[in-house]
C-alpha cells in the first residue's frame, strides 16, 4: 500500500473545482483537467455517484460498459474522504478549511455533532448550532439550481447547510432520476444536480462482492437511462465523494492508556480525531504515535494544517473544530469510538488519505437523444 497519504489536488483536478468551471461565464475556459467537450454543451448534468471510487470502478469496469464507453480521467477528493466534507466542497466550491464541515463527526461549541444527522449527545442541535452558521457560504455560486435528490433528505440540516437555495426535486425510487434529468433539461435549466447514493449504501452493509458488483450494473443502467433521457448537446458530468476501503472485523480499540489521555472523540474511523485533555496534547500525540504509527499516519492538528490537507486556509474557527491527534489509517483497518455507531457492523469505510479513497472519477458523456 502506498506509505504516503494522497493529498487533495485543490488547486488543480479535484471535486471541488467541478461546479466553479461549469457555472462560470460563458468564454470562460475550462480547466486543463476539464474534457473540453464539456464546453460546448447547451446543458450540464452533474451527476455525484456516492462511494464510487476510481481504483474500486476501475477494477470492475466489465459491470460498467456505459461508463466504460464515456471518457473518464481520475482527479482527488478532500480530506477527510467523507461524503458531508466532499458533498459541501462540491456544492460550494471551497475546500473544507473554508466552508467549516471538517468531518461525519466534529466539534462545534463543545458539541460532538454527526454533520450527516446533525444530532449530537443531547439530540437534535439545529436551534444551538445553526447550519446557515456553522456552513455560511452559498453553494453553486449563489445561483438556484434544480437538485435532484432522495425526498427524504428534503429540509434536514445538512441539506441546508450544503445546499440551500437550490430547488429540491426529490425521488422516492431510483428511476425516477432519468425521468426528472429530463424534464429539467426539456425545461431549458443549464445546470442541473443529482444526487445518488446506493453504492455507498452497499458496500458499507455488504462490503465487496456480489451485492456491490449487482449495484454497480444497476448504476451503469440507470446512467445509460439518464444518457438516454437528455439531448446530444447536454453533457453528463459524473463524479463522487469519495472511494472505499474493505475493513470488515480489522477494529482497532485505543488502549485505555491511551484514552486516559483524550477527553473525547470525532471524526471517523478511518480519520479519527482526539481532543487531548487539557495540558496533554504533546503527550497524546507521543502515545498515538507509540501505539500506531506502523498503521496509521499519526499527526497533530498544526502539521495536517501546515500540510495542507483541508487547504491552503485554515480559519481558526474552523481549526477550533478539530482535535489535537489524527488517526489516519494507512492500513485497512478503522478506530474504535463507542459514540461512533450504527446499526451494523460496517464492512467497507472511508475518510482516509489512501489512493483507495482518495481518486474519484470524472466521466463525461453526452445525451443520446
Amino acid at each position: 500500500m502506498n506509505e504516503q497519504p494522497v493529498l487533495p489536488e485543490y488547486s488543480g483536478a479535484n471535486v471541488r473545482g467541478i461546479i466553479p468551471a461549469l457555472l462560470a461565464p460563458r468564454g470562460v475556459p475550462l480547466p486543463r483537467w476539464m474534457p473540453e467537450q464539456i464546453g460546448s454543451a447547451v446543458s450540464v448534468v452533474v451527476l455525484v455517484v456516492d462511494g464510487l471510487g476510481w481504483e474500486q470502478w476501475q477494477a470492475r469496469r466489465h459491470l460498467t460498459p456505459v461508463m466504460a464507453a464515456m471518457q473518464a480521467s481520475r482527479i482527488t477528493t478532500v480530506a477527510p474522504s467523507t461524503t458531508a466534507t466532499a458533498l459541501t466542497s462540491i456544492a460550494t466550491g471551497l475546500t473544507p478549511g473554508e466552508h467549516g464541515l471538517v468531518g461525519y463527526r466534529m466539534e462545534v461549541g463543545g458539541d460532538v455533532i454527526n454533520v450527516l444527522r446533525w444530532h449530537g449527545e443531547r439530540g437534535d442541535v439545529r436551534r444551538s448550532h445553526q447550519p446557515r452558521d456553522v456552513q455560511p457560504f452559498a453553494p453553486f455560486l449563489g445561483e438556484a439550481p434544480p437538485v435532484i435528490s432522495r425526498a427524504e433528505l428534503e429540509g434536514s440540516a445538512f441539506t441546508e447547510a450544503h445546499l440551500r437555495g437550490s430547488r429540491p426535486v426529490g425521488w422516492r425510487a431510483a428511476s425516477s432520476i432519468a425521468v426528472e434529468v429530463g424534464r429539467q433539461v426539456a425545461a431549458g435549466e443549464r445546470f442541473v444536480y443529482a444526487y445518488y447514493d446506493g453504492i455507498d449504501k452497499i458496500a458499507h452493509e455488504r462490503g465487496f462482492g456480489d451485492f456491490y458488483d449487482a449495484e454497480l450494473a444497476t448504476v451503469d443502467a440507470l446512467i445509460g437511462a439518464i444518457l438516454a433521457a437528455m439531448p446530444a448537446d447536454a453533457a453528463l458530468v459524473i463524479t463522487a465523494d469519495h472511494g472505499q476501503v474493505m475493513v470488515g472485523k480489522n477494529v482497532v480499540r485505543p488502549s485505555p492508556a491511551l484514552l486516559s489521555l483524550v477527553r473525547t472523540q470525532s471524526g471517523e474511523g478511518r480519520f479519527r480525531w482526539l481532543h487531548a485533555r487539557v495540558g496533554a496534547q504533546r503527550e497524546l500525540l507521543e502515545a498515538a504515535q507509540q501505539d500506531h504509527a506502523a498503521r496509521a499516519w499519526v499527526l497533530s492538528r498544526e502539521q495536517i494544517i501546515d500540510q495542507g490537507w483541508f487547504g491552503p486556509t485554515v480559519s481558526a474557527p474552523v481549526a477550533a473544530r478539530l482535535g489535537d491527534v489524527a488517526l489516519v489509517a494507512r492500513d485497512d483497518i478503522t478506530f474504535f469510538d463507542p459514540a461512533d455507531s450504527g446499526p451494523f457492523e460496517l464492512q467497507c469505510r472511508h475518510g482516509s488519505l489512501t489512493a483507495a479513497e482518495m481518486y474519484v472519477p470524472l466521466i463525461v458523456g453526452h445525451g443520446a437523444t
